[in-house]
């Protein structure tokens, strides 16, 4: 079965379609013309603003015109990632989309990539929306964000009073069957060394090692799942290595994405050749000690060496002072709301190590629901990278986006999934970053909310939506649309 014959097969066309335009973030320009020519075939206005937002717009159905205007939203582009045997241009290949069956349920994946169902299926909903003839809605907007993933720069620039509407449904979250009314802030933090080389002794033989087989993911969504950080491991091989061996640092890149887990780390290092079997033996040992603590969660986790070769290594102790740094530096969960049961209050994701052109960058991407607990755990991170000597600089931050109990459109949604499904549906709160508190900022009289399908392991080539849970969401927003509040 193809993803065409799934249903509802007018949401599943519209991804379809995505999967087959390049729109990794802050290179989505493609999928961005796509659908600013997608809303201007149906006749309807469409708006893109100066960074490339799209906004369309479609009238209240006939007898719907009294009831407020709901904005559905979601964010264009996609977190690419791939397995390292995976050969895959993200600026030309589309993605391959397959039907699993895991434990009698059919899910959807891509093979060997991340699969954009985060956002790409928000984005098919409101194009279904869009283009329907049978749906019952009062007046209808639809906003497209570029850029959600690394930075939401399209809802930072998103200007007020482009949309008339009153209500946002954001269309980014991933249970089905829980409603969304809070999200986590963010910050980003990075710490820059710099260094010299300095060439190598003729009797120093030269090795990689590499951490694999991590299941990386959100780092927001899966955090607190004890995940293992590929970085993290590589320092936890290499402190020994450079403190009690003799060994130089050549050069290290770990991670690629502030808001996904690391995956994977590579580093080269020389150590004298009388102490090449000592590090052959220090890394089985601590392969082996790191496969039992997380086996429960990262069962595939491997580390190994090879052997290479480089005249030249980093010079004198900025290397130990990066890899002490980043092994004091906090990762994961740092605390957890008292306020909100399960909910994580801060974290943060030490997400790239990476050496180039005589500089050691480490990026991390902090999350807190409390602007004052995520300061000072940034302070933590400035704190533990200044004493090592490197420079911190903190960016990008954004303040997330507080519950309203009392929200109208909360109230509907309840008795609206009652209706159709018998339940009431859980309300929550979320740890990772939805654009909602950002937009609020210039359209601070909207009632929010965000709800989704189930979707597995964003962020990370296992992302996988379930295929029944896309069936009933749909049919939620529709059921949504209908009810929607009267002015």
């Amino acid at each position: 079965m193809t993803l065409s014959k799934l249903n509802p097969q007018n949401v599943w066309k519209h991804f379809y379609s995505l999967t087959q335009i390049p729109r990794p973030s802050k290179r989505e320009g493609k999928a961005v013309e796509y659908l600013e020519q997608f809303g201007k075939s149906l006749g309807l206005e469409t708006i893109k603003d100066e960074v490339g937002n799209i906004i369309i717009r479609k009238e209240a159905t006939p007898g719907m015109e009294d009831r407020k205007g709901i904005i559905l939203q979601a964010h264009i582009d996609m977190v690419p990632q791939k397995n390292n045997d995976k050969v895959h241009n993200w600026d030309k290949d589309p993605i391959v989309p397959r039907i699993v069956d895991h434990n009698g349920e059919a899910w959807v994946y891509a093979t060997g990539t991340t699969l954009g169902a985060d956002n790409g299926l928000g984005c098919a909903v409101a194009m279904a929306v869009l283009e329907s003839k049978d749906i019952a809605h009062g007046p209808i907007e639809a906003l497209f964000t570029i850029d959600e993933e690394t930075g939401m720069t399209g809802a930072r620039a998103l200007k007020g009073g482009l949309l008339k509407g009153d209500i946002l449904v954001n269309l980014d979250s991933e249970t089905e069957g829980e409603l969304y009314v809070g999200c986590a802030g963010g910050l980003d933090a990075t710490a820059t060394f710099k260094y010299k080389e300095e060439e190598l002794p003729a009797s120093y033989k030269t090795l990689i090692i590499n951490v694999k087989g991590l299941r990386g993911g959100h780092s927001g969504m899966e955090i607190n799942e004890g995940r293992g950080n590929a970085n993290k491991v590589m320092v936890r091989v290499l402190l020994p290595i450079l403190r009690d061996l003799k060994g130089k640092l050549v050069s290290i890149e770990g991670g690629n994405l502030r808001n996904a887990i690391p995956r994977e780390a590579v580093a080269k290092v020389a150590v004298p050749a009388e102490n090449v079997i000592a590090v052959k033996d220090l890394v089985e040992k601590i392969c082996a000690e790191v496969k039992k603590e997380l086996e429960p969660i990262d069962p595939q986790v491997t580390i190994f060496i090879e052997p290479s070769s480089s005249k030249v290594a980093m010079a004198g102790t900025v290397a130990l002072k990066v890899v002490k740094a980043v092994y004091a530096c906090p990762n994961g969960v740092d605390r957890m709301s008292l306020a909100v049961e399960g909910l994580v209050e801060t974290s943060n994701n030490l997400a790239i190590v990476k050496s180039e052109d005589g500089k050691i960058y480490v990026k991390c991407l902090l999350r807190g629901s409390s602007d004052t607990a995520k300061l000072d755990l940034s302070e933590s991170i400035r704190a533990a990278f200044e004493l090592a000597g490197a420079k911190v600089t903190m960016t990008g931050g954004y303040s997330g986006w507080q519950p309203n109990m009392k929200s109208p459109i909360l109230a509907t949604m309840k008795e609206t999934y009652k209706k159709l499904y018998g339940v009431e549906p859980e309300i929550k709160a979320i740890h990772a970053g939805l654009e909602c508190g950002i937009l609020a900022k210039n359209y601070s009289h909207w009632d929010m909310i965000s709800c989704g399908p189930t979707i597995m392991s964003p962020h990370s080539p296992d992302e996988r939506v379930l295929i029944d849970s896309v069936g009933k969401w749909w049919d939620f927003v529709k059921a949504v649309l209908e009810d929607a509040p009267k002015k």
